[in-house]
């Protein structure tokens, strides 16, 4: 198993500024790197504190990678429907380059009619803007005089500029909320797999994954395939600490997303059955029902690994978590900290690079004090 570090922004301008938010997260890049965590992540959303503090995650990777040289950066995901895909391909590939070949691209679909509207992309053009992305990236990172007939896009002949440092081409994830068809599906194209827990019931997360890899599997890709699972962790040597920020933080990321997905209250689209429901849900969380579900990851480092070993057995040992210990308006040095704490003391139990993680402890402590 191994652990990568998630940056979601659920930030209010007026109690963290975004120069505040990105300096804070660029320490906890650093600090991710030596501490021998996998990849840093972040996501790409529009106009409101529900992400809103991240419409670029090319330029946040961008400035990671200047800052690391040995971490993967992965885009969790980057929206194909609000970028035509010449440019996407394009500034992609300009990242692999500049990180010498330490991109994953995580694509995804968008799911906030907000957005949609605000860009003037039909929310029913949805499935078709993403896999036309996901294609003509590929083909402008593989081929030359690329002539493209997608669904929406249609170009060429054009040959991408510059080729991606990786070749043929950076690794290629769906991030999947909900639909156990659009894991099935990046199984069959033998892509990676992005999926959030928290969205979905166990059951459900656990049809996606299962689905994913029969899928993949029966279309003769060879190994298991990446798997991503997204969590929040709150650590810290006092349980009464973790669970008070967790109870304040996940409930403060659930209002935001409420707001963000009220439009949905009056949308309807066949892209995205049952997506009206969104509201309700979010409005009746419990954080207590979340932390027994394995919803959220919270309490000291004993409490976190018997939590890790739950989703380990439960979904397989071959998954990489992706952890966000910094939701918002968490202090830098709590967030500091809950990764250390992680990486020195949860980590080795799943990894087994215990000597690596304790020879990174007295670099790494200086970070949170």
């Amino acid at each position: 198993m191994e652990f990568g570090v998630n940056f979601f922004p659920v930030v209010d301008p007026e109690r963290k500024t975004a120069a505040e938010y990105y300096a804070e997260s660029l320490r906890l890049v650093e600090l991710a790197e030596s501490l021998g965590y996998e990849h840093v992540q972040i996501v790409e959303h529009y106009g409101s504190p529900y992400g809103g503090y991240s419409p670029d995650p090319v330029a946040f990777l961008a400035a990671a990678a200047a800052r690391t040289s040995r971490i993967r950066l992965a885009t969790g995901a980057v929206i194909a429907a609000f970028t035509h895909p010449v440019k996407l391909a394009a500034t992609l590939a300009m990242l692999d380059n500049l990180s010498h070949g330490r991109l994953d691209v995580g694509f995804g679909r968008a799911f906030l009619p907000d957005e949609f509207e605000a860009f003037g992309v039909p929310i029913e053009e949805s499935r078709a803007r993403f896999d036309d992305g996901i294609a003509a990236c590929i083909a402008l990172w593989t081929e030359e005089n690329t002539v493209f007939e997608g669904t929406v896009h249609r170009f060429g002949p054009f040959t991408g500029f510059p080729r991606p440092y990786q070749q043929p081409h950076p690794p290629v994830f769906v991030a999947s909320a909900s639909s156990s068809d659009s894991c099935a599906a990046a199984g069959r194209a033998g892509h990676h797999l992005q999926v959030v827990p928290s969205v979905t019931t166990r059951q459900g997360l656990k049809e996606m994954i299962e689905g994913y890899r029969q899928a993949r599997a029966a279309a003769g890709h060879p190994g298991g395939g990446r798997i991503q699972v997204k969590y929040t962790c709150y650590v810290s040597e006092d349980r009464g600490l973790a669970l008070a920020d967790a109870r304040e933080h996940e409930q403060n990321y659930v209002s935001r997303m409420a707001e963000a997905v009220s439009s949905w209250a009056h949308t309807r689209s066949s892209q995205y059955p049952g997506y009206e429901r969104f509201v309700e849900k979010a409005r009746s969380y419990d954080f207590d029902r979340a932390l027994a579900d394995g919803k959220v990851l919270a309490g000291t480092p004993q409490d976190v690994t018997e939590q890790v070993r739950e989703i380990a057995a439960e979904y397989g040992s071959d998954l990489c978590l992706s952890l966000q210990f910094s939701p918002g308006h968490l202090p830098f040095e709590r967030a500091a900290r809950a990764m250390e704490l992680f990486a020195l003391q949860v980590a080795p139990f799943f990894t087994g690079r215990a000597g690596a993680a304790a020879g990174a402890e007295a670099a790494a402590m200086p970070a949170a004090g």
